[in-house]
């Protein structure tokens, strides 16, 4: 069942993306159309690695907890592993939905896409 609930939750996200006037969602919407083993899945250890402190990353895929992070980031990706959220709030960050970051930043402004 939640299998159908997820689905559901990517194909309006997908749709919604693709009505932005934005480049960036539509690139977003391009990559979240991949099948989900094409999906990036990003350790915060990459995050740690490739993002500067007080950037915003947008991963859109799914969020995994290998690593450490020290830095403060504003992550938005389509999921995240129970250890992913947990080490982003501890240094200091926000772990974010992709509908919660389009809603805060409709321009798309100063966003790192990490794939």
């Amino acid at each position: 069942m939640k299998r159908g609930i997820e689905n559901r939750r990517l194909l309006e996200l997908i749709v919604e993306l693709r009505k932005a006037d934005k480049d960036i969602w539509k690139k977003v919407a391009r990559e979240l159309e991949k099948p989900t083993r094409r999906r990036p899945a990003v350790n915060v250890s990459k995050l740690e690695e490739y993002v500067n402190d007080g950037e915003t990353v947008l991963v859109p895929g799914k969020v995994l907890g290998a690593g450490h992070l020290s830095k403060k980031l504003e992550v938005a990706a389509f999921s995240f592993s129970g250890s992913a959220k947990s080490l982003i709030e501890k240094s200091g960050g926000k772990p974010l939905s992709i509908e919660e970051l389009v809603k805060a930043n409709p321009e798309g402004k100063n966003v790192r896409i990490l794939v």
